[in-house]
């Protein structure tokens, strides 16, 4: 898979497109369906096959003008009072407008696979992001999948997850407090985007390294990859650190002056939430390691939790003197969240040069 910097606009559009598609994806009910999905080289068309023994329809997605490879995917009975056929085609119809043009079919295979994947994983994505939130998740994974592949994909999926399920800890209570997410927890377009654009800027300039064969500004693939692990392990680890500190948090201190403030003010801290940090931040990279082999050695295990749980205490410092005292209007959480995730990246980076020689 290769991907290119300019193809995020148009990916972009492709979310907001797809924004409408979604709100309609609430209650499926049909037979069974396979999609079957070859690569081809320059475009797309969609064309029904013959129906199959036991009532099963076929639909092939074809990337003219050569097969290649082909997989089949198997739609259950949930996922069909919109008409398949016609999703594909119209999924097909709007892929061929955004990317014919490009000569760069990396991301279309990667959009095909994401579109999919999220149909069959809605009854979940429904109770953690918002319509649009699902659309710009849609935009991500396939920049993710077109970049890092499944392994980087899955890291990111799990976070989603994870970050949710912490999320949820305690939140009636912290409904009651009035310091609980809002939408219920569900996450939008911006709580994407602030949390992940560091994580897919380091993607892209690991594909970027092992597509030409010359490391991106000078930072090797598997430098970049490492600041993508830990990119989003800062921000599990400021959620995990947030969440269950609201929860759980017997006393929280401000992290400036170490004085008693109430739980969910910006900048405080609490024993319980500062150790839910390093178990957060350990989730993902131990993942990477042990799970996918995405990143090498235990080294870069430490690596990535340390640059996590540093990056989230000076997070705490940033909302203690930017947010809670000076009250900037453009300081949002969603701000705050990118530096982070950026301040942990780099940290990551960092380290994987002078500690790990990478």
């Amino acid at each position: 898979m290769t991907f290119r910097i300019d193809n995020m606009r148009r990916i972009l559009l492709l979310a907001n497109l797809f924004t409408t598609i979604i709100r309609c994806t609430n209650a499926f009910t049909g037979p069974i369906h396979h999609v079957k999905v070859q690569k081809y080289t320059n475009s797309i068309a969609a064309a029904p096959v013959q129906p199959t023994h036991n009532n099963k329809h076929v639909t092939s997605l074809h990337l003219l003008p050569t097969a290649q490879e082909s997989v089949t995917f198997v739609l259950p009975s949930c996922l069909t009072s919109i008409n398949t056929e016609s999703l594909i085609e119209s999924s097909s119809s709007i892929a061929t407008a955004l990317f014919q043009s490009s000569g760069n079919v990396a991301l279309l295979p990667s959009f095909i696979l994401n579109s999919v994947l999220f149909f069959l994983l809605r009854s979940k994505l429904i109770t953690m992001l918002t319509p649009e939130g699902i659309a710009h998740s849609l935009a991500l994974g396939t920049m993710l999948w077109a970049t890092l592949g499944w392994r980087g994909w899955t890291v990111c999926v799990l976070y989603l997850f994870l970050g949710q399920i912490v999320t949820k800890v305690g939140f009636r209570e912290k409904e009651e407090l009035g310091i609980a997410e809002k939408r219920g927890g569900r996450r939008g377009p911006e709580n994407v985007w602030g949390s992940a654009f560091t994580g897919v800027l380091c993607a892209a300039a690991a594909a970027n390294a092992v597509k030409s064969g010359v490391p991106f500004l000078g930072l090797s693939s598997e430098v970049w990859i490492l600041g993508y692990v830990a990119s989003l392990s800062t921000k599990l680890a400021d959620t995990f650190a947030s969440e269950i500190g609201k929860a759980y948090g017997k006393t929280t201190f401000l992290i400036t002056t170490l004085k008693p403030v109430p739980r969910g003010t910006e900048g405080a801290i609490s024993l319980e939430g500062t150790i839910a940090s390093v178990f957060g931040g350990l989730l993902l990279p131990m993942y990477s390691y042990f799970v996918v082999g995405l990143v090498n050695g235990l080294d870069s295990i430490a690596v990535a939790t340390l640059a996590a749980f540093v990056a989230t205490m000076i997070e705490s410092l940033i909302g203690a003197t930017m947010q809670e005292k000076t009250g900037m209007g453009w300081m949002t959480n969603e701000v705050v969240n990118f530096f982070n995730t950026l301040i942990g990246a780099s940290l990551a980076i960092i380290m994987g040069m002078t500690l790990l020689r990478i």
